[in-house]
Parts: C-alpha cells; sequence; structure tokens
C-alpha cells in the first residue's frame, strides 16, 4: 500500500484514513498542523522567546548559513541542500520568519526566502 500524498509504501497497519485518503504518519500530521506564515500571536512569542535567550535549533543556524551563503533560495532548494522534505523546510522558515531572522521576497518572478 502508497501513501496517497506523497507515494511512500506503507506497511500493513500503518495506513492512516483521513478524508477518504490513505495517508503515511508524516502526512497525515502535516495535514492536521498546517505551516502557518502569517501569525501575529507566534511573531510575539517568538521575538519574546528570542530575548529570553532562546537558541536556535541546528537545522534553524543551518538554514540561516546557508541564506547568508546564497543570498536567497526558494523552499526546494534549501530542502535539497538540507537532505529534508520541502514540508520540514516550510516548518523551519516559518518559525524563523516568527523570530523576524528571515523573509521572502520575489527574485526573478520566484519567492525566495532570505535574512531579514
Amino acid at each position: 500500500m502508497k501513501c496517497e500524498r506523497c507515494g511512500g509504501k506503507l506497511d500493513a497497519g500503518e495506513e492512516i484514513k483521513y478524508m477518504g485518503q490513505v495517508l503515511c504518519e508524516d502526512c497525515y500530521m502535516d495535514v492536521l498542523s498546517p505551516t502557518r506564515v502569517c501569525d501575529p500571536w507566534a511573531v510575539y512569542s517568538a521575538k519574546s522567546e528570542d530575548r529570553s535567550g532562546t537558541t536556535l535549533t541546528d537545522v534553524q543556524e543551518k538554514v540561516l548559513e546557508i541564506l547568508k551563503e546564497t543570498g536567497g533560495l526558494e523552499p526546494d532548494g534549501l530542502a535539497k541542500r538540507l537532505g529534508l522534505k520541502t514540508t520540514d523546510v516550510q516548518r523551519e522558515l516559518a518559525a524563523l520568519r516568527h523570530m523576524e531572522k528571515v523573509r521572502a521576497a520575489m527574485k526573478g518572478g520566484k519567492k525566495v526566502f532570505c535574512l531579514w
């Protein structure tokens, strides 16, 4: 059996049925908890935590390093460089946007992420 969202192979008993689709656990979690980019309360919370000495995760630090080196990348390109799924990178980017560490910009007609 395959996940209808990502196409990943599922062993018997691992499938989750959601709204007429058969999903793997990762895709099910993505559907239940979509990335929210525009969230004023999250921005306030992230900025408050940042001032209190909260550190970035290893992945977030790597994202900032890559964006500093490249000057900006699309989420797919960033995911490829990090060896992660695009959905995972989008979650990290959302958190970094809330902290006002990265922002989106249009370059060559494409949405890229760059340092704030």
